[in-house]
């Protein structure tokens, strides 16, 4: 409040203007990563699982991830690339999802390779997947790596431990044999729906455990 003159009565400043633009609510953002590790079929179905689920999606691939795709699926990469709603190329560090402003809710890089894995366990961020997935971290948002790797050596097992220690998610695609599948895609569903079961998000195309089942 203002006063003009000497016992005058307090005059009350105008109101503020209203802001010119309204908060809109957005849809739901995640960062799929796909390396060049075995285990293509993972990061296309989430793209198609997110698709379904409404979520905006950011893909990354790396080079020897568009090369996978054609030999493991009858993909190609750039069918790959309209699953998602946004595609930037690896090398393309000024990206918005290269930026912690860029308001995502996570990211998960389906497979992950070991050179991904010790890429991002040790802050080199020398391509978009890498640089992304530091950002993630610092900002403390949902990171999931689908490890794709086996047997582990001690360098495997450190860097998993390292970068869990940093908040990172290590989701190796295991197999659940309870369900019975009838198919390598129910297994691959399976393993799906548990990795978008850490962004809390339901596919619910999956079988879930629900204690032993007694035949009547």
């Amino acid at each position: 409040m203002t006063f003009d003159k000497p016992g005058q009565h307090a005059v009350a400043p105008a109101s503020a203007p209203a802001p010119t633009h309204q908060l809109t609510q957005r849809r739901r953002r995640i960062v799929v990563a796909m390396t060049g590790a075995t285990g293509a079929i993972l990061g296309i179905k989430v793209l198609i699982a997110l698709r379904r689920l409404n979520i905006e999606t950011h893909l990354v691939m790396s080079k020897w991830a568009e090369a996978t795709i054609k030999y493991e699926t009858d993909y190609h990469p750039a069918n790959v690339k309209a699953l998602a709603d946004h595609a930037h190329s690896i090398n393309d560090m000024a990206a918005p999802i290269s930026s912690g402003s860029f308001k995502a809710d996570g990211m998960i890089v389906v497979p992950c390779s070991m050179k991904t894995l010790a890429a991002i366990h040790s802050g080199i961020c020398d391509d978009l997947i890498s640089r992304t997935a530091d950002v993630m971290l610092k900002e403390r948002r949902r990171l999931v790596l689908v490890a794709r790797e086996t047997p582990l050596s001690d360098i495997h097992l450190r860097n998993m431990l390292e970068i869990t220690r940093s908040g990172a998610i290590i989701f190796p695609p295991v197999p659940a044999y309870y369900i019975r599948a009838a198919s390598v895609e129910d297994l691959v569903d399976q393993s799906v729906g548990r990795m978008l079961d850490l962004f809390d998000l339901d596919t619910g195309d999956f079988s879930r455990w629900e204690g032993w089942q007694t035949e009547k």
